[in-house]
């Protein structure tokens, strides 16, 4: 299924929620933000929210540094 993800038409597997996502993505969970169809989605959200077609998404990640 396709989904947009900060822009960009995606393919990913269909039946995944945002936390099989980030998985899907090889993204660090405790580093991310996840905004859903413009609605920020909390860490503890991320297992109930199955991603459906055409589903836009924004996904932030926090760098650290110096």
């Amino acid at each position: 299924m396709f989904v947009t993800i900060n822009g960009e038409k995606r393919e990913i597997p269909a039946g995944l929620t945002l936390a099989g996502l980030v998985r899907h993505l090889h993204l660090v969970p405790d580093r991310v933000a996840i905004e859903l169809n413009r609605e920020i989605v909390s860490r503890d959200g991320w297992r109930d929210s199955l991603l459906q077609e055409g589903d836009a998404l924004e996904i932030v990640h926090l760098v650290g540094g110096g």
